[in-house]
């Protein structure tokens, strides 16, 4: 009997492993049938770990957002190559103070390799206008 080349996720050490692997094989440019075979079966066990381990529909997207960064050792300048937005269009993002673009979340979603879901949900945003008014009041 042939030996399994991957198995069902059951560890985080083993998805971090499994999503590392698969961004080495997506990355390395041989797009043979097998390389095509191997790189779909890790999305799929990737994505059903995701799906029962990650909860992220318990959180808001920039929860989220923040949440993936801190695991993958990302910090907000990563996120201007990752997404192709200047720094300050990041922190308002990181600030609540704009949405997520479909054009984000896409890149986000192929970046980090989850659903789009995980990131297309309304939130709240801070009204930038508002806080400027209780900062002229409060000065007043």
């Amino acid at each position: 009997m042939e030996k399994l080349l991957y198995r069902i996720i059951k560890s985080k050490t083993q998805y971090k492993s499994y999503c590392a692997l698969l961004e080495e094989l997506i990355f390395s440019g041989m797009k043979d049938r097998e390389t095509k075979d191997k790189i779909a079966l890790l999305e799929l066990l990737i994505q059903k770990w995701e799906k029962e381990n990650l909860l992220i529909a318990d959180i808001d997207p920039i929860q989220l957002l923040l949440s993936l960064m801190e695991e993958h050792e990302l910090k907000a300048k990563d996120l201007v190559q990752i997404i192709g937005k200047s720094k300050g269009y990041i922190s308002d993002i990181l600030h609540y103070k704009k949405g997520l673009s479909k054009d984000v979340i896409r890149s986000l979603a192929g970046y980090f390799k989850i659903t789009q879901e995980g990131f297309n949900r309304p939130y709240k945003l801070r009204n930038a206008s508002v806080s400027k008014r209780r900062v002229l009041s409060n000065s007043l």
